[in-house]
This record gives structure tokens, C-alpha cells and sequence, in this order.
């Protein structure tokens, strides 16, 4: 089998003649017709920029440039979660997407216009706000707990953890097996409290973070949910105030 391995073809020349992604995201802005705002991005700029959104709460939408190959990897983050994803390897399309993304347009309404943006079931229910998350979030983690037979204490744990109201009120996830419960559905927010599934002769531990200390112990799911739930900040309640807030 012939294999070439000379020098392969630069995937990017446009890029190069035009002097970096910046100034070749705003060249074909202008042979669209519209207006964006580019800034660097952190992945260097030669590498990556994103383009300024006016939409309040959404993050300049992502550009990262792959290195072997023509493809454009675009991200939209909003209060810390990343809600709609693409790859293509046409600039215009890049910056059509930005224009949409920075107006505000809806997911679903993003990817009818463009085909090469995708986005997930969790990313649509933020749009519905964040008690939708949070219902979500509980259904995927109990799935998740179903098919993990070869570890049924953390089924336990997560079945009795949903059965206590204060905690299905969290926003659930789960790091290495422990399961954490944080306030809010957005990120930055550390968690405000933890349990550890048993494990052989270890017992059910309730933590403040993952990987945090012990703070107590507990032979059974629901003795170790209420351990956690008397640790819960007084008055704390559903996760729907959102990261911002």
C-alpha cells in the first residue's frame, strides 16, 4: 500500500493569507452583510475566538480551530453549562451561528436555521428554567443508578436519596460513585453536601463535598439521606434561583 509521507496540505490557507481566525471571522461577517463583535479565545489566537453575543447571560459563542484537519468546533455556554455544540467546515457557517446565538435564538430554532449545531435533552430543559433541570438531571441519574449492577449500593443510594423531598429539590450528580447535591443548576456552585455509597466493609458516608472529610457515618441508604439532609442549610429549597442569582 502507498502511503505519502510528505508534507500535507495546509487545511487552513484562507486563514493564514488573511492573518489569523480573528481577522477571517470578521472577512466573512463582511461578505455576509452583518456585524460581529470577535474576541480571543483561550486557546490562543490562532487557535480559537469567540463572537460576542448581545443576548444576556450567553457567553461569546466558542470557536476552537482543529489542527489536522478543516473543521470549526463551536460551543454556546450559558451560566456555566454548555447548551448547543457543532462542527463544520465552513466559515460563514461559523459566523451565521454566532449572529444566531448572540440574538438569542432559541436551541431548537438554532439548529433548524443550521443543521450543524446539535444540543442535548438537558440544554433544553434549561430553557424551560431550572426546576426543569433539576427533574431531568434526577430521571438520568436514576437511569444511570439501574444499569450500574455491579455496584447496587449506589442504586440504593440514589433510590432513597429521591425519595426524600429536600433532596430531590438539588441538582443531583454523582463524581467516582459519591453522590453530590448542589443548590443551584448552573456553575460555578459547590455542592452542599455528599454521600458515599458502602463499599465492601465501609459503611454510607455523608461528606460536604466528594471528596471531602467525613462527616458521618451510616449502615443503610435512607439512614445515611437523613444524616445528610440534617446538614442542609436551613430554608434551602429547590434549585430554581439558576447560577446567576
Amino acid at each position: 500500500m502507498h502511503s505519502d509521507s510528505g508534507p500535507q496540505p495546509d487545511p487552513y490557507p484562507d486563514l493564514d493569507a488573511m492573518g489569523g481566525l480573528l481577522s477571517a471571522l470578521e472577512l466573512a461577517a463582511a461578505d455576509l452583510g452583518v456585524e460581529i463583535a470577535v474576541v480571543p479565545g483561550d486557546w490562543g489566537p490562532a487557535m480559537s475566538a469567540g463572537i460576542v453575543a448581545s443576548h444576556p447571560g450567553r457567553k461569546p459563542l466558542s470557536v476552537r480551530v482543529r489542527p489536522s484537519r478543516r473543521w470549526f468546533d463551536v460551543a454556546g455556554w450559558s451560566e456555566g453549562v454548555e447548551l448547543v455544540t457543532g462542527v463544520t467546515p465552513d466559515l460563514h457557517d461559523v459566523v451565521r451561528a454566532g449572529v444566531a446565538w448572540g440574538a438569542g435564538r432559541r436551541l431548537a430554532e438554532l439548529t433548524a436555521l443550521l443543521p450543524f449545531l446539535q444540543f442535548g435533552e438537558l440544554a433544553a430543559a434549561h430553557e424551560r428554567g431550572p426546576a426543569a433541570v433539576v427533574d431531568v438531571q434526577w430521571r438520568l441519574m436514576r437511569e444511570q443508578a439501574a444499569t450500574a449492577t455491579e455496584f447496587r449500593e449506589f442504586g440504593r443510594l440514589v433510590e432513597a436519596a429521591h425519595a426524600e423531598p429536600r433532596l430531590r429539590q438539588l441538582y443531583p450528580f454523582s463524581s467516582h460513585w459519591t453522590l453530590g447535591f448542589a443548590a443551584h443548576t448552573g456553575t460555578p456552585c459547590p455542592p452542599v453536601v455528599a454521600i458515599s455509597p458502602a463499599y465492601g466493609d465501609r459503611p454510607y458516608r455523608v461528606r460536604e463535598y466528594p471528596q471531602g472529610d467525613c462527616l458521618a457515618e451510616a449502615a443503610t441508604a435512607p439512614e445515611a439521606v437523613a444524616l445528610a439532609v440534617a446538614r442542609l442549610p436551613a430554608g434551602l429549597g429547590a434549585a430554581v434561583a439558576g447560577a446567576a442569582e
